[in-house]
């Protein structure tokens, strides 16, 4: 997607060869119009794929999820990383380890709102080493669920998480691969469509 890739290029930060940091329009302050475009890019990519809802993390992953839930006329639910006194029973869940962060959660979403007749597509901001998608898969599984595929707004290709989930057999749709951090350069792969 070359408007994305552009907006990386031109606000982009690379904070080191495996970190980029996308605040200015993704992960701290949100790009409305960039996020429309994403989200009619993967309901454009899934719309054969009958779809009844998307599954997300917190946060990041939030705001290209909703767009994409707009424009296929699906609800979004969301993963929480932190219980609270509203979402405390009957709740699948799954641990997740934050490459970025370096920290692991347990995310949970409630039984009432996934179960055994949804098709879902799942949407998150980064894929790295595959550890968020592993964990809202668990979910899904969880629910009886069927899995879609993955939508990801920003694919680091050098890192293992997207080798590692398409050689599971799971559609992964990325609209940015990037092959580099090296030396401050962001490098992106050439635009092709994984199924």
């Amino acid at each position: 997607m070359k408007s994305l890739k552009n907006k990386i290029v031109k606000e982009g930060k690379v904070l080191s060869n495996t970190v980029l940091k996308v605040d200015s329009f993704l992960n701290h302050q949100i790009d409305p119009p960039l996020m429309k475009e994403i989200g009619d890019e993967f309901a454009v990519r899934f719309a054969d794929a009958g779809i009844t809802k998307i599954l997300s993390i917190e946060s990041s992953g939030i705001a290209p999820a909703m767009m994409a839930g707009l424009n296929l006329g699906v609800p979004v639910v969301f993963a929480r990383k932190r219980k609270s006194v509203t979402l405390k029973d009957n709740l699948f869940t799954s641990s997740v380890h934050s490459f970025t962060k370096n920290e692991t959660n347990d995310i949970s979403v409630s039984k009432e709102f996934i179960d055994e007749d949804d098709v879902v597509l799942i949407i998150d901001d980064f894929l790295a080493n595959g550890q968020a998608v592993l964990g809202l898969t668990d979910i899904l599984d969880q629910a009886g669920a069927k899995l879609a595929g993955v939508g990801i707004v920003i694919e680091k290709g050098f890192q293992s998480g997207g080798k590692m989930i398409r050689n599971s057999g799971i559609r992964v749709e990325s609209l940015a691969i990037i092959s580099s951090l090296q030396n401050g350069n962001i490098e992106f792969f050439e635009e092709v469509t994984v199924s």
